[in-house]
């Protein structure tokens, strides 16, 4: 006994849980209420089947739902009056409803293979609506008396096809997809065309086919015209432009609201100013009665409050609107979009503030850590000079050229000390001072001539004139690194070279070992962390060539040999660049 029921528990689970077959079952149903529901114990029979089938098919509610106690009583409503009440006025809006509910799924459907199913069905629906239950409202059942076989016998092939349609290359989760704008239109069409032929068929008294031809070739008509109106032409956009406008709009400024929100964020210097203005200008609307917001901590609150009370959160912006009524699911999503344009603006001008204000730190940062780099390499070169006093005689023979050496230098690190307090003072101002190579030359051999350096120079001297202040700076950097260096690596030779050439070039050479190939990469493009200073001197250093019209650059990088070169940018270099 198990084994024969197993086939048909199979077929009854192919039938109740696909949704084209229980539509196929639905249709099958209704054909059979219409064509033979002639007696009453029979029609309430076949009315019940089809009200099942309908129950299980419908797209509203999932079959998986738990029906709550009122939806409970709604259907057992429903039935009764379907079973007591039901004539052909009742059933031509009942079929026009169900082939608005199927043909408005098939905009929604992706491939023409799950469309099928409900192209057959809308084709059954429209065929029995006009062939069969308008002839009925118009008691004109002989003009199609000819039709009645076909009627009856051939158009259920339609739904009995969708029965049979293999479900192989159906998607698993088959959703309730219910377009209701589609929806809409095609009930409304079909309640046109159930009316109209009704209205003409009255006053005329006309063939039922004629009439029919009348009002299809009609409606076509109409839809044509209103296609052609919807987009006529690429010079006027017609229907189109204005449906999409009140959809946008529902009615409200909302070109205006955006013309005036991008006003305000281009003319309000500060987040804050702007969103009092946007607020002021939402107030303004004939809707709204009052608003409170909440942003950065703050408080604010403008009109008055009402019942009627939406929130809204965007970014940092907590909005809550006083309508003066309550608002509809599309009032809600047009005000929605309104306040989410005024928060994006909002945490646009909040960004833009953040972006001044790291701006400005930036620059104060690199001007103070420029300056505080100048000031170590002032002091470093103060620590020279301690250093060649320390190291002189007790006999005081030495007495004379370490007073000559002082009266040189300290000039130039007064000199020095002074522009850098200018540049502290008025960073936009710095005055540049010139000087011959051989003078600056024999300074510095004169300042650090009490170090373990060795000095080159070719006999002639390129005539150029150079700034002192940017070569002190820069240089007394280079040294600084190699003197540190040798501190850590013993035997360290330090090389001084003024090449020969045309224009400035001086090379500073060091036996000591290589810098580590992750700190060339980044070498006078960023900040460095350093073990010793402040491990910003080569970054800041090679700005301040640059902006001098000198160029920085590791030319030779191993063990052994470690060579910084400062050279003058050529003018030719410097316009091609």
């Amino acid at each position: 006994m198990q084994i024969s029921l197993r086939p048909g528990l199979k077929l009854a689970h192919q039938l109740f849980n696909d949704s084209d077959r229980l539509m196929a079952l639905m249709i099958l149903s209704l054909h059979a209420l219409l064509i033979w529901g002639d007696s009453i114990d029979l029609h309430r029979a076949l009315f019940l089947c089809h009200y099942g089938c309908f129950l299980m098919w419908q797209p509203v509610m999932r079959q998986s739902k738990t029906l709550s106690w009122q939806a409970a009583f709604l259907i057992v409503i429903g039935a009764a009056v379907g079973m007591l009440f039901i004539n052909w006025w009742v059933i031509a809006f009942w079929i026009a409803s169900l082939f608005a509910l199927i043909g408005g799924r098939i905009f929604s459907e992706e491939t023409s293979r799950d469309r099928l199913p409900n192209i057959l069905a809308s084709t059954y629906l429209l065929a029995i609506l006009l062939l069969w239950v308008v002839p009925k409202l118009l008691k004109s059942n002989d003009d199609l008396a000819a039709a009645a076989f076909m009627l009856t016998y051939f158009l259920p092939l339609l739904p009995l096809a969708i029965l049979f349609l293999s479900a192989k290359h159906k998607s698993k989760a088959q959703s309730a997809n219910i377009d209701f704008f589609y929806t809409l239109l095609i009930f409304l069409l079909s309640s046109i065309v159930i009316l109209g032929s009704f209205a003409i068929g009255v006053i005329w008294k006309i063939h039922y086919i004629k009439l029919l031809i009348v009002v299809v070739m009609s409606l076509a008509a109409t839809l044509v015209v209103l296609s052609w109106l919807w987009n006529p032409s690429s010079s006027f956009s017609g229907l189109e432009l204005l449906m999409s406008r009140y959809l946008l709009s529902i009615g409200l400024p909302f070109e205006h609201w955006i013309r005036q929100i991008a006003k305000y964020a281009e003319y309000e210097s500060t987040a804050e100013k702007f969103l009092q203005a946007a607020m002021r200008e939402l107030v303004e609307l004939n809707w709204v009665s009052g608003l409170m917001w909440e942003a950065e901590g703050s408080k604010d609150q403008i009109g008055e409050a009402t019942p009627f009370i939406s929130t809204f959160t965007f970014h940092q912006l907590h909005l809550t609107l006083y309508s003066r009524w309550q608002f509809s699911p599309a009032m809600y999503l047009h005000v929605q979009l309104l306040t989410q344009i005024l928060g994006e603006f909002y945490e646009a001008k909040r960004r833009e503030e953040m972006i001044v204000q790291n701006t400005y730190m930036q620059s104060l940062y690199e001007t103070g850590s420029r300056l505080t780099h100048d000031i170590k390499n002032i002091l470093q070169s103060m620590g020279t000079l301690s250093a060649a006093a320390a190291q002189s005689s007790d006999d005081g023979s030495d007495d004379a050229r370490l007073i000559e050496l002082v009266k040189k230098q300290i000039p130039r690190l007064s000199q020095r000390l002074a522009s850098t307090l200018t540049k502290l003072e008025l960073p936009s101002t710095e005055k540049k001072s010139q000087e011959k190579v051989a003078n600056w030359w024999k300074g510095f051999k004169q300042l650090n001539n009490n170090l373990q350096i060795s000095f080159e120079a070719p006999i002639n001297m390129p005539k150029t004139d150079i700034d002192p202040d940017v070569l002190d700076s820069v240089v007394d950097n280079l040294l600084h690194n190699a003197l540190e260096k040798a501190k850590l690596e013993a035997n360290t030779i330090i090389k001084v070279s003024l090449m020969p050439s045309a224009h400035f070039c001086l090379e500073v050479t060091d036996t000591g070992s290589a810098v580590p190939k992750n700190v060339v990469d980044r070498l006078f493009k960023a900040h460095i962390s350093s073990k010793n200073g402040l491990g910003v001197g080569l970054f800041h250093a090679a700005q301040q060539a640059r902006n001098a019209g000198y160029e920085l650059s590791l030319v030779d990088n191993q063990d052994g040999e470690v060579r910084f070169r400062l050279e003058m940018v050529e003018e030719d270099k410097t316009l091609t660049a």
